[in-house]
């Protein structure tokens, strides 16, 4: 088979890594419009379960990437001075520059071509039996065929920006400071042996208030220096300036496809979905994504099934982590809800930000309640089947509620 991929993130190359390990014979080639190793972005956070299936899948790059990586075992909470600090599943961190040249490596050795600086547009479609999106979020391969994938994008309402810093953290650290303008915080990994990723969001009244907006880049980060020195203990933070000197602060997008392939085009990563970075599986899905993808070419002779299979299993696989995304950026919506609870509450609140309950029980009450369910099997059994229910119910009615002013939207335009 012959396959052209866009985009020379994790997944593609994961992908092409995959495909050649089934079958050498497949004639691969992986197009990327910018030059090699100027990859953007600071590090990217996994855990151990990815780490798990990349071994069983691609055990020499797995090593390759667990070489490399930084981990942890705790979570870190401070929320002005006071500090809250909790064990936790084993996370790692690793540059996402060097886990792109592991994964270019890999693909290279095993016959895969690599194009850098070939931009795929206008009339300059590869060639192949199977064409993967893997572009990211704006995929210019996704929007060559207009309505075909049916795209949809829902924006957020809180700014957040990407940053490195020269603190390195020993745990997943959560940061939260009170500002004269509202509150303002970050969430902070170590991805190696000198730096940390450091994305710092604020609602949006906070945003301008502090003069973010109109901030540059060089007063942004002396600004959210002095707001959290406290935590960086003096480290500077480091960041990616835009093509104009301004702080490249954005609303976090949603994005949904009606449809994740289209003739023989199909969606991977970010091209087909997103999920809030507070979850931190950006990478992790993008890779899953890709294992799918080849297992369903492996296991069907033919290439609509093929399609159809991995789209199918990946929706259902998504379910819970879209949920769990939805709520956690709720949570940092509503932070003032939650912000003023002791440490300890405050921090396993935060643990549980991905729950469909908490947003209709009264913290101090749902955090009792938790206790209790944790102390009682019957009442975690039937935390775990309210929980799905409920949420279920109010995607539902937000669906409903949509499809309806949709249709008044219509009405009013016949009329």
């Amino acid at each position: 088979m012959k396959v052209s991929c866009v985009g020379g993130g994790p997944a593609g190359l994961y992908l092409s890594i995959l495909l050649k390990r089934q079958d050498p014979s497949h004639d691969i080639t992986v197009y990327e419009r910018n030059p090699e190793g100027s990859t953007y972005g600071w590090g990217v956070t996994y855990w151990r379960g990815l780490l798990d299936r990349l071994t069983e899948h691609d055990p020499e790059s797995a090593r390759a990437v667990e070489a490399d990586s930084v981990r942890w075992t705790e979570g870190v909470a401070r929320v002005g001075d006071l500090i809250a600090r909790q064990p936790g599943d084993e996370g790692f961190g690793i540059g996402r520059h060097r886990l792109l040249e592991i994964l270019a490596d890999r693909a290279r050795s095993l016959g895969v071509r690599l194009e850098f600086e070939h931009e795929i547009g206008g009339g300059d479609l590869p060639e192949g039996d199977l064409l993967v999106a893997a572009d990211g979020v704006h995929s210019a391969l996704r929007a060559r065929h207009g309505d075909g994938f049916g795209t949809e994008f829902h924006e957020g309402s809180n700014r957040y920006l990407w940053l490195g810093t020269t603190k390195v953290f020993d745990a997943f650290t959560f940061a939260f400071v009170e500002s004269e303008h509202g509150w303002i915080w970050f969430y902070g990994y170590p991805y190696g042996p000198g730096h940390s990723t450091c994305v710092v969001e604020c609602a949006p009244g906070t945003w301008r208030g502090l003069g973010l907006d109109r901030a540059d880049e060089a007063e942004g980060l002396t600004l959210l220096e002095k707001l959290f020195a406290d935590v960086l203990d003096g480290n500077r933070l480091i960041g990616r300036p835009a093509g104009d000197g301004s702080a490249p602060w954005l609303a976090f997008r949603t994005l949904t496809n009606r449809s994740w392939h289209h003739g023989n085009v199909v969606l991977l990563g970010d091209a087909a979905h997103t999920t809030h970075y507070s979850i931190g599986a950006g990478t992790t899905l993008a890779l899953e994504d890709a294992v799918a993808l080849a297992g369903a070419l492996r296991r069907h002779t033919g290439l609509p099934q093929a399609l159809a299979a991995y789209e199918d299993e990946r929706r259902r696989a998504l379910l819970s982590v879209q949920s769990a995304a939805r709520y956690s950026a709720r949570w940092y919506e509503n932070l003032p809800r939650y912000i003023h609870l002791p440490p300890h509450q405050m921090f396993a609140l935060l643990g549980q930000r991905h729950s469909p309950l908490l947003p209709y029980v009264p913290p101090q009450l749902y955090y009792g309640l938790d206790r209790a369910v944790g102390r009682l099997e019957s009442l975690r059994r039937l935390k775990r089947w309210l929980g799905p229910k409920v949420a279920r119910t109010v995607h539902a009615r937000a669906l409903a509620s949509g499809a309806s002013r949709g249709a008044q939207a219509a009405a009013n335009e016949d009329g």
